[in-house]
């Protein structure tokens, strides 16, 4: 038994990239991130945040470093999000994917995805 967090298409405010005239410019890079968790954060007895984890401080983390100025890379920002997950003690695995969309005309989305599980995450730590 496992749990999980799942957060999907979270449009980030963000400037990831270097494009010349004619390159397609993303309008919106989208981010996909799976946390896994203790169960007993999710099979709770009382209702009360004391007995789960709150994911809403990481969210805010995670804007904040999409807005932290330029990145060249899509893998930087996942790099850096990576890592405000391992500081976070509750979390024993992540998969997170970054997005962005359209890549040629109006059309497709181009993705980075990183799988990081309990051995590796606490190898960060």
């Amino acid at each position: 038994m496992y749990g999980t967090i799942e957060l999907t298409d979270l449009k980030l405010n963000t400037d990831i990239g270097t494009y010349s005239d004619d390159d397609v410019v993303p309008s919106a890079h989208l981010l996909d991130l799976t946390l896994s968790i203790d169960p007993a954060l999710v099979l709770i007895e009382k209702d009360g945040m004391a007995h789960i984890f709150d994911y809403d401080p990481l969210i805010a983390e995670i804007d904040g470093l999409a807005r932290d100025g330029h990145y060249e890379t899509q893998e930087r920002l996942i790099t850096r999000i990576v890592a405000a997950c391992a500081a976070q003690p509750q979390i024993n695995a992540v998969e997170i994917c970054l997005r962005k969309t359209p890549v040629i005309g109006n059309s497709g989305a181009l993705g980075v995805r990183l799988v990081v599980d309990a051995d590796q995450l606490a190898q960060l730590r």
